[in-house]
């Protein structure tokens, strides 16, 4: 009976050991099967084009198969609320932009690494006059809703980037809000839009093959990756400032250990040198950081553009 009881006191003290090795040991473990990355936006948009990027390279660090499903609608809120319903166990992930979070569904996951934070660039089919930003506020002082632009959707970082220009500047403009931004994209090059202010990575391709021009970039300072590019803050708008984001986020509960080495994998990805030219050669600047890093990040972005949308009367989605 004494050895009972010791054997029984032993386990007793064991148990809290095991509890706390036991997430280390799943983190350890992870990934034992495929994982996938939800991108809420149809194929051929920024958010689209960098889980591509990704994803062979976070395949070979894991030894799975690491799948991209695009789930399109609502701006983004469609795939988003997919993925925020999955089993919170690291295999389902979302490639976050802007537009899919909001105030409401940010509560539902768990921020995993930013991907990348850029400049967008403002885009004009070659029918639109105006080469400059300068020139483009002119243009549509003249002609009040007749120049229009395209966007991912309401309340998208497209859209809203586009909204805060027009007020900044005292014009009007005319949305043309499309499920994604490869759409958008497929538009503006048909003339049938005549804006966007879209990430680099979707427009540059199209300006270097000559069917778009680009009249400036929405960062506050030149983009290190279009140095030759001037900022509209310096080119006719002086103190605007917008910034295009992606990242990674996994469902809310996902243990902390599996975030831990999903966002430290994500930002060894990040850091290869033929991932780091991939993204540099599209204009877009590897951004990865940590899960508490990226959540503050997050919470800032949203109180800027949450408070332009009340302020303009923007309902989302």
């Amino acid at each position: 009976m004494a050895i009972r009881r010791r054997t029984v006191a032993a386990l007793a003290l064991l148990a809290p050991l095991a509890l706390l090795q036991a997430p280390v040991a799943w983190a350890q473990a992870f990934p034992s099967k495929s994982v996938k990355i939800v991108v809420p936006f149809p194929p051929g948009g920024g958010a689209d084009t960098l889980a591509r990027i990704m994803s062979p390279h976070l395949a070979k660090a894991w030894g799975q198969a690491v799948v991209v499903e695009n789930k399109p609608g609502a701006s983004g809120h469609i795939g988003a609320e997919m993925v925020a319903q999955s089993p919170p166990d690291g295999y389902t992930l979302l490639m976050a932009s802007t537009a899919a979070l909001d105030q409401k569904n940010v509560k539902g996951f768990a921020p995993v690494s930013l991907v990348s934070a850029s400049a967008y660039v403002i885009v004009a089919n070659p029918k639109v006059k105006a080469g400059s930003v300068k020139e483009l506020i002119a243009e549509a002082k003249a002609a009040p809703g007749k120049l229009s632009f395209g966007s991912s959707g309401t309340g998208a970082a497209s859209h809203l980037s586009a909204e805060l220009f027009a007020a900044m500047a005292g014009i009007k403009l005319l949305h043309v809000p499309y499920k994604g931004t490869g759409q958008a994209v497929t538009d503006l090059l048909a003339g049938q839009i005549d804006l966007m202010f879209a990430p680099a990575q979707t427009a540059m391709p199209h300006v270097q093959a000559g069917k778009l021009k680009a009249l400036a970039v929405t960062s506050a300072k030149r983009a290190s990756t279009l140095p030759n590019l001037p900022t509209a803050a310096e080119s006719g708008l002086p103190g605007y400032e917008a910034l295009g984001w992606f990242g990674l986020l996994a469902p809310a509960g996902t243990p902390r250990a599996v975030v831990e080495k999903l966002s430290a994998d994500a930002n060894a990805v990040l850091a290869l040198p033929e991932v780091k030219e991939r993204l540099l050669a599209l204009g877009s600047e590897p951004s990865g950081n940590r899960p508490e890093e990226f959540a503050a990040f997050i919470r800032d972005d949203q109180s800027k553009w949450t408070k332009l949308m009340n302020d303009l009367g923007i309902k989302p989605e």
